[in-house]
């Protein structure tokens, strides 16, 4: 079993500038990737509303090589493997399985963030990969000319929205309710992009093809009308849930899932902290994930120093 001062959970911004505040302090810090290097914003086309980066053309995955980058140059240290199991019920030193490792750990800072989730409807799973995508960033290039739709009206929805019509001749956007939930400044680009069109009030029942996505069915939820639109791919953007499910039992925990922690980000253990959308439901940006990665690292420190 291989010991730790700071094991990192999760990888998104919470969790890489949490890794620079520790390797900074000299803590050598282990960061457990989990299964995607930057989390959600790796696969966010681009961002707009980092402070420090003026430029238009900023994506995620630049953004989240140089954290990367950054925290690395002064000690952190990458695992590329996913925490199946944690016991924190004895207190410090801490338990955290891997699907190839075991640890003991002095302090851990949880950072697992948030996925993407699904609409549980006929088709969805079965053409995953073939049409239906939950990253616009990743697929949109296979779209070239097609028409598409993208599920959702918050900012994710307009944002990946926006950014498939660098490739599909239409893309349309199919919201449950009659006004969106995204800001004023996407909102404003959708409506003015002529290659956005929207369907208003309506759901999707099902996802249809042959190997491929060809049509999906849809309902007004207001008239109750249904009928068939035919279309190359279909993109989900309807909300996330927290990836707590491996803290069940050792954590306290709201009744969504996600971490309780407070100001200072300190969970229900003590020697245990928590930021980024793991605890985060409201919020839910790069730069309050950073602060909250910050604030986590700090009182981290504080701590295993008041313990020696």
């Amino acid at each position: 079993m291989e010991k730790e001062r700071v094991v990192i959970i999760g990888s998104g911004p919470a969790g890489l500038t949490a890794a620079l505040y520790t390797a900074r302090a000299q803590l050598n810090p282990l960061v457990i990737v989990g299964n995607q290097l930057g989390g959600q914003i790796s696969i966010t086309a681009e961002v707009e509303n980092y402070p420090g980066f003026p430029d238009p053309d900023l994506t995620g995955p630049e953004l989240v090589d140089k954290m990367y980058r950054q925290a690395e140059r002064f000690g952190s240290r990458y695992e590329y493997d996913e925490v199946v199991e944690v016991d924190f019920s004895k207190g410090s030193p801490f338990y955290i399985k891997t699907n190839g490792k075991e640890y003991e750990a002095e302090s851990v800072i949880v950072t697992a963030g948030a996925s993407p989730r699904r609409l549980g409807i006929p088709g969805e799973d079965e053409l995953i990969g073939r049409g239906v995508s939950f990253c616009a960033t990743c697929d949109g290039f296979f779209f070239r000319g097609k028409d598409v739709v993208v599920v959702g009206g918050g900012d994710s929805a307009l944002e990946e929205g926006l950014f498939l019509t660098k490739f599909a001749e239409k893309v349309r956007v199919i919201h449950r309710r009659d006004e969106l939930r995204a800001g004023p400044a996407l909102t404003k680009r959708a409506f003015a992009n002529e290659k956005i069109e929207f369907i208003w009030d309506t759901v999707v029942d099902e996802i249809k093809g042959n190997g491929m996505v060809t049509e999906i069915d849809v309902t007004n939820v207001k008239t109750q009308e249904s009928k068939r639109l035919k279309t190359d791919g279909v993109f989900i953007y309807i909300g996330h849930y927290p990836n707590s499910k491996f803290l069940e039992g050792q954590l306290a925990m709201d009744e969504h899932g996600y971490v309780i922690a407070d100001e200072r980000m300190r969970t229900s253990v003590d020697g245990v902290f928590a930021a980024g959308e793991i605890q985060d439901s409201m919020y839910r940006q790069i730069a309050t994930s950073v602060g909250q990665g910050c604030a986590a690292a700090m009182q981290c420190e504080k701590w295993l120093s008041e313990r020696e």
